[in-house]
């Protein structure tokens, strides 16, 4: 951990527990009064403030954080809250679980599939089972091989889950191992979280009776999967997801009760939850996570059963159809940060997963081996699982952990205030209030606050549209759906005319006075799919001419301020005698109050504009 020297005697602590803090603070000062054209005086005594970014869940992310920061130090790994990580003596060799969903319904392919993936770097098996997957009759065979006291083994069962349990139950009889207890499968029953998102799944009193068979035997078995990333991928912020499932973990326990005694129960629980592309974030929800359930078993007399298995799986919802490549970088990220967060097992999708199978022409195969090998470089060269917890220290981690932790303790108080999980998922409580988060999260995106690179912002209108079957999965809830569906639109204009729809730029002045502006509204243009075609500077008749020449019936004027107010009205003139129907101006709205009636352009494009509902406009005025 750094060391700041201590404040000099009759010094204000505040500005003084870093040494060079004042120093810093009055640079802040200086750049922001630059950039907002104000004296640095008017920014007040403390100008960093500004720089303070909020999340979804109204916890305050500073621009620096510094010793006067620094929380009391957890305790070790293995120890109570097990904030820093679950297991202790965690073979630093190994690190997490390097796990893949393996998706064959076939159980010779299935079998061949996971030896394969074994053999090349795989430590757990994700096996799914029922409807979309292998019938339980196939496990013996799918399992074949597989060392379960050495590979651990999580279901994806939904309705099927007690006799894919039987199944694999069998399988484990048959099996000798010198400790039972090393053989860990997970049978993956989620009643109450499959019931928020609507899919299969056995019942509650059957999920019951299967925590009752299994916590019986000298294998380490867990029932229940707690699977928050269904909250993630509604819409859910972090504090939301894990207090909705800390919420979900309290009902099973309240009805595992009557057969099994609270510790026997907490085993039988473990947690899945989404790993995103925000690394300090998902670095800190899967601490904050363990806090969470160490508290519920302290509260329930038993806290050395407060340390449930982690399963992080990257988010679906952060993955992106429209040039699928940039997936990747985001599953490597979010890999990074449940891995260094503590996650026990780490699941990452494969880049094209938020598409229908062979849409990129690639194999399966290919995309399974590039997700398992973004976690083997994180382990294999990069050596992340040497240390446990390295974030441990950390102002910026540990501030963030424990307010993450203690905002999520609230939400779920609130549904318990609100008769339980399954009053508030009944009554649509908890819907409503993720579909509220999930509501403002679109609206920055909409709005270009958040990018999604590769849809809202730097997209590459030259891939291939989508096919018939991509199309017919529909937007789904992903983060740049919105924007995917605006391309969806392009497409089909492209199919039915043999180009896209187009756009006129109109640069006024030198390449100084207009660059800026032409590439923000080439960018903001290809979001939506429609194609720029710039000209270079023009004057005069030359206007007239490049929109006759181009054929749009959509120009934007591009320059600055200034050059607006001389030149704006002549090009306007200029556009409509050449029947451009609507024409632009690339700046604020208030540019347009400075020109003359007659000629002023028909809207705006600026940076903070609800970029969805313009590129609609527009795509709606060519006919697409």
């Amino acid at each position: 951990m750094p060391i700041a020297a201590e404040p000099a005697a009759g010094a204000d602590p505040s500005s003084s527990a870093v040494p060079d803090y004042p120093a810093w603070r009055k640079g802040v000062a200086g750049v922001l009064a630059k950039a907002r054209k104000v004296d640095a005086a008017e920014l007040g005594a403390e100008p960093e403030k500004l720089l303070t970014q909020s999340t979804y869940d109204g916890l305050s992310v500073a621009p620096l954080y510094t010793r006067r920061d620094e929380l009391p130090e957890e305790p070790l790994p293995g120890a109570y809250p097990f904030v820093r990580g679950g297991d202790g003596a965690r073979d630093v060799h190994r690190g997490w679980f390097v796990s893949t969903r393996i998706g064959a319904t076939d159980p010779a392919a299935a079998n061949q599939e996971i030896v394969s993936g074994l053999e090349n770097g795989l430590s757990a098996v994700e096996l799914t089972v029922g409807t979309g997957g292998l019938p339980p009759s196939g496990l013996a065979t799918a399992l074949d091989g597989l060392l379960l006291d050495l590979a651990p083994l999580s279901l994806r069962a939904g309705a099927a889950a007690a006799d894919a349990a039987a199944a694999v139950l069998a399988v484990v009889d048959d099996y000798s191992a010198t400790e039972r207890a090393d053989i860990r499968v997970s049978f993956g029953a989620a009643p109450l979280t499959s019931a928020f998102s609507g899919a299969e799944d056995l019942g509650v009193d059957e999920t019951v009776r299967l925590a009752g068979l299994v916590a019986q035997r000298p294998e380490t078995l867990r029932a229940i999967t707690v699977d928050g990333t269904v909250f993630h991928d509604a819409g859910a912020s972090d504090a939301q997801e894990l207090g909705a499932a800390v919420a979900a973990g309290l009902e099973y326990l309240r009805v595992l009760s009557a057969e099994l005694p609270v510790p026997e129960a907490l085993r039988q629980l473990e947690f899945r939850f989404a790993a995103t592309d925000d690394q300090f974030a998902t670095l800190a929800k899967f601490r904050a996570a363990r806090r969470l359930w160490a508290r519920v078993a302290h509260a329930l007399g038993a806290p050395s059963e407060g340390a449930a298995p982690q399963h992080a799986v990257t988010s679906a919802a952060m993955m992106s159809r429209r040039d699928p490549w940039v997936n990747l970088l985001r599953t490597t990220l979010a890999a990074f940060g449940a891995g260094v967060g503590g996650a026990d097992t780490v699941t990452v999708l494969p880049f094209d997963s938020a598409l229908p199978a062979g849409e990129l022409g690639v194999s399966a195969a290919f995309a399974q081996r590039m997700a398992r090998n973004t976690q083997l470089l994180l382990l294999e060269e990069s050596h992340l699982g040497h240390v446990q917890d390295p974030a441990a220290g950390s102002w910026y981690v540990e501030s963030f952990t424990t307010d993450l932790a203690a905002t999520a303790w609230e939400f779920m108080q609130e549904i318990e205030a609100a008769g339980g999980y399954r009053a508030a998922l009944d009554s649509g409580w908890l819907a409503e209030r993720i579909d509220t988060t999930r509501t403002r999260r679109q609206d920055d995106i909409a709005h270009r606050r958040t990018a999604v690179t590769g849809v809202s912002e730097f997209p590459n209108l030259a891939e291939a549209p989508l096919s018939e079957a991509a199309l017919a999965a529909g937007p789904g809830q992903r983060y740049g759906a919105d924007f995917e569906s605006l391309r969806d639109r392009s497409d089909a204009y492209l199919a039915a005319h043999g180009s896209r729809p187009k756009a006129l730029l109109v640069p006024l002045g030198t390449v100084a006075e207009h660059n800026v502006r032409v590439t923000f509204v080439a960018n903001l243009l290809a979001s939506g799919g429609i194609e720029s075609i710039n000209p270079g500077p023009l004057a005069g008749d030359e206007i007239a001419a490049a929109a006759r020449d181009s054929g749009a019936a959509i120009a934007v004027l591009c320059g600055t301020d200034a050059r607006y107010g001389t030149d704006a009205a002549a090009a306007v003139e200029q556009l409509r005698g050449a029947d451009v129907g609507t024409v632009l101006l690339a700046g604020p709205e208030k540019v347009l109050a400075a020109i003359d009636e007659a000629q002023r352009p028909d809207g705006f494009l600026a940076a903070r504009i609800d970029a969805v509902t313009a590129l609609t406009a527009l795509l709606e005025k060519v006919g697409a």
